[in-house]
């Protein structure tokens, strides 16, 4: 794993690109909604952080249980059974959730190991983010990613999850995450790559 920054470095810079993408997704006329479970609303905190954020931002859901993750969000339960909660189709699932159950046109979704024991047989540091993105969002650069659920399933969007594997301790490796996906909602925004300061992610598409 690579040097981490300092947490008041990742702090300003997951700052900055709250910012961008809040703007984007004004120009553009689109929302936002959020799932999050290892970061515990600090996503959702970080965006509403951004002055004008009602104007693109609907709402998010923690789903700390995994119960929740099913019951609420409309994960695929026998997903959840066979690979646990930190998984990138899981972290998809969730993303799709929050957008369709909060009217979104886009969702982006967090779940992982912050520490300090592992969870579901994956090391501390381990983390998936994802981005989905409804019909009617202009995500050109998307890619579309078979679900767990059948075809006609409104979690089977289009959207994109990378896996981090991060170091530091908790409250760094919750930070990072937050930056992370925040970092890939712009890249789908902007079709830029945002930086990865502290990850040595992998992108995977859907489940593999």
């Amino acid at each position: 794993m690579s040097a981490a920054p300092s947490g008041s470095t990742v702090a300003v810079a997951a700052a900055g690109v709250a910012a961008e993408v809040l703007r984007l997704l004004g120009e553009r006329g689109e929302t936002l909604a959020v799932a999050e479970s290892l970061t515990g609303g600090l996503v959702a905190a970080e965006v509403t952080a951004v002055p004008g954020a009602s104007r693109v931002f609907r709402g998010s859901v923690t789903a700390y249980a995994t119960e929740l993750k099913r019951e609420v969000l409309g994960v695929d339960g026998d997903l959840l059974a066979a690979r646990g909660a930190v998984d990138a189709e899981v972290a998809l699932q969730m993303a799709a959730g929050a957008r369709r159950l909060l009217g979104a046109d886009w969702g982006i979704a967090t779940t992982g190991v912050a520490g300090p024991d592992p969870q579901d047989g994956q090391p501390v540091g381990t983390v998936h983010v994802a981005v989905c993105a409804g019909a009617g969002a202009a995500s050109g650069s998307a890619e579309v990613v078979p679900g767990s659920a059948d075809a006609g399933s409104p979690l089977r969007s289009e959207g994109k999850v990378a896996t981090l594997r991060l170091n530091g301790n908790r409250t760094e490796i919750r930070m990072e995450s937050v930056r992370s996906v925040l970092s890939l909602l712009l890249e789908q925004l902007s079709g830029e790559r945002a930086g990865n300061g502290r990850a040595q992610d992998t992108e995977q598409n859907g489940g593999t």
